[in-house]
């Protein structure tokens, strides 16, 4: 399982040999380290490097490898629940057929699912597998890990496979956009530039080819005129949905987010999570301690900025529709509500979708956020992007 490893460490020039390799294999079996990252690093850099001046490509290669393996320890995935550790143990995952899939009931609403909730924790005292009720795993119950339910609260799980959660009772972490990304830009960046409001800003440092010529036909000698630039003053709020089902898109959405930096001189970013609430972010690693109020923001950005959601709108409909129906925190307001307030005070707003635009009907949350803002969704592509500048302009 590590020859992927192996390869990468010869593919970025560190000259380690396959008896070192076999050195370290034999330091793992013999148990010199267990589910610790830190420790399976340091076994590896021992085992593997000969030169320090190969540290640095050792590094990057471990990177490419071993992505991620920071977060994943046992206290990340259950650092927001009180359950012990053993219930969520992944050991007898089912796979379901899908006549057996339909046979699995939902418990009937939001508000029921989080009653069962609440009782099941104050119920349960032991782990549980293959079930279809308890806080468990591999089973039909609505609530645990790598089970199946139509209508469910996922804990301890690291990502979703059927789209069917209510809620996410875990901590995540995203990752920032990359707003420095040039490749498939050009597109883009054409279609943005229909939303283009004109203004001369700045000091006089472009040279004014048309004023010169005139005023030297007028004076008799070359009569040189500079002027301010020129530049898009359109006032742009970009809000970007990240995490979970957004993963997908991450690609396309920031060769959005860079070609969007490229166009407008004015433009701020926030990020959010599915649907728009009480708190927004501008980044990632700090979103629980750094969050800025959905108020400010309305209080701060009048209504002369475009507002442009970029977003799958895939969610549980609850996530719009109901209080605490957020799949990470408990919101004291619907989303709805959120959208309808964002909506209303910048009048100019889009929604912009990366999933294909066939796929839309398909999901009732996409359905109810395009009804939400009033039918202005259009898709990431750039025939999607023309259309939906000419909705702002």
């Amino acid at each position: 399982m590590f020859l992927p490893f192996f390869e990468a460490l010869r593919k970025t020039g560190v000259p380690v040999s396959l008896r070192e390799y076999l050195a370290f294999l034999e330091g793992l079996a013999a148990g010199v380290v267990t589910h610790d990252p830190e420790g399976f690093y340091h076994l590896a850099r021992i085992s593997l490097v000969k030169d320090e001046r190969h540290l640095d490509r050792f590094d990057r290669a471990f990177a490419e490898a071993f992505r991620g393996l920071e977060a994943i320890t046992p206290e990340a995935v259950l650092a927001a629940l009180d359950l012990p550790r053993e219930w969520l143990e992944r050991m007898a995952e089912r796979h379901l057929s899908p006549e057996e899939r339909a046979q699995v009931q939902a418990l009937g609403g939001f508000e029921a699912l989080m009653e069962a909730l609440r009782a099941r924790l104050a119920e349960q005292k032991a782990r549980h597998e293959g079930g279809n009720r308890w806080i468990g795993t591999a089973g039909t119950s609505p609530f645990g890990a790598y089970g199946y339910n139509p209508e469910g609260v996922r804990i301890g799980q690291d990502e979703g496979r059927h789209g069917r959660a209510v809620k996410v009772w875990d901590k995540r972490q995203f990752r920032d956009l990359d707003d420095g990304v040039e490749a498939g830009t050009r597109g883009l960046k054409v279609a943005l530039r229909r939303l283009r409001r004109w203004a001369r800003e700045g000091t006089g440092e472009e040279f004014d080819l048309e004023g010169t010529v005139g005023a030297t036909a007028r004076q008799g000698w070359l009569d040189l005129r500079m002027r301010r630039p020129r530049r898009n003053a359109a006032k742009v709020l970009l809000f970007l949905d990240v995490g979970g089902s957004m993963e997908a898109h991450v690609q396309a959405v920031e060769a959005l987010f860079s070609a969007a930096r490229a166009e407008f001189a004015s433009l701020t970013h926030f990020y959010f999570h599915n649907c728009l609430y009480e708190h927004l972010w501008q980044d990632n690693r700090r979103r629980w301690e750094a969050r800025v109020p959905t108020w400010d923001v309305l209080r701060r950005f009048g209504a002369e900025h475009h507002a442009i959601f970029v977003g799958d709108a895939a969610m549980s409909p609850y996530e719009i529709s109901h209080a605490g129906g957020a799949n990470e925190h408990w919101n004291p307001e619907p989303g709805r509500l959120w959208l309808e307030r964002a909506s209303a005070h910048w009048p100019r707003c889009l929604w912009i979708n990366p999933t294909p635009e066939a796929w839309w009907d398909h999901t009732q949350s996409t359905r109810m956020i395009r009804e939400i803002m009033g039918g202005r969704m259009v898709p990431l592509t750039v025939e999607g992007l023309s259309q939906g500048m000419r909705m702002l302009r």
